[in-house]
């Protein structure tokens, strides 16, 4: 049986190996996409241990405040990244005691009673050997994945919606922060005309990453896209050839006058 600080420290840990196994990935990277993957935005970061019926793994910009009364925290860092661990149960925090897991994990409800609104990451962890180095390699290179793609895919985007980049600067902000639904309703806004972008904002939980894609599809794809050529201009109708104007007939030639009766010889007298 595993002593609360010997739990704490294989937490601890396993955020260290997530996040070694994510700059590794990351440094494979371009330069611009590194950038932009939210993990390794600079501020603070701090990750907090959540034990409810199971076990959060919740990063975020967010303050939490300092630390109180049975509070604890561990910092780590690896390769330039620096966090702080901060764990919560019932006792440290007492909200967590009515929120219901018996159907599956509560996200919302977690993130509600911690009071943070901007989310790097969050998932839910299995103590003992769901703690490996092995398992935390597998999440941390995953999530790399991820936030590549989306940084990705948003840079893609806002090349081909001229005129809308704000949006989707809001709703690459809205993603890092876990704004499901903000997100969605952004979207849609970008690609007003779109079924599938409207039924997503509709949701009451879309699935980001479905939204994301849609949106890349509606603006062309990932792949070798071209912006759709324009109409050829239609050519000007050739005016219809000016008629020629009829030849006049030719004017009628005078009769020619009857020759004049030659006067008759007049008789010669007789002899």
């Amino acid at each position: 049986m595993s002593t609360p600080e010997q739990m704490r420290e294989a937490v601890a840990r396993y955020v260290e190996e997530i996040h070694r196994a994510y700059v590794a990935q990351a440094m494979t990277f371009p330069a611009a996409v590194r950038g932009r993957m939210p993990l390794l935005a600079p501020g603070p970061l701090t990750v907090a241990a959540v034990g409810a019926r199971n076990l959060h793994v919740l990063a975020t910009r967010d303050s939490l405040g300092p630390v109180r009364g049975p509070e604890v925290e561990l910092a780590g860092s690896v390769e330039g990244l620096s966090w702080t661990v901060r764990f919560f149960d019932p006792v440290v925090l007492p909200e967590l005691s009515l929120i219901d897991e018996s159907s599956g994990p509560a996200f919302g409800e977690v993130r509600h009673a911690l009071g943070v609104g901007t989310v790097v990451y969050h998932f839910v962890a299995s103590p003992g050997s769901g703690l490996s180095a092995h398992n935390a390699a597998h999440v941390g290179t995953g999530l790399a994945g991820g936030h590549s793609a989306a940084a990705r895919d948003f840079e893609t985007i806002r090349s081909r919606v001229r005129g809308r980049e704000d949006l989707v600067d809001e709703m690459a902000g809205a993603a890092s922060a876990g704004l499901v639904r903000a997100h969605a309703m952004l979207a849609a806004a970008i690609a007003p005309r779109n079924a599938a972008l409207s039924a997503f904002a509709a949701e009451a939980r879309p699935d980001p990453d479905a939204v994301r894609r849609e949106l890349l599809a509606a603006v062309g794809g990932r792949t070798q896209w071209q912006p759709p050529a324009p109409a050829p201009l239609a050519q000007p109708a050739k005016p219809a050839p000016l008629a020629q104007p009829a030849k006049p007939a030719p004017l009628a030639q005078p009769a020619k006058p009857a020759p004049l009766a030659q006067p008759a010889k007049p008789a010669e007298p007789p002899s």
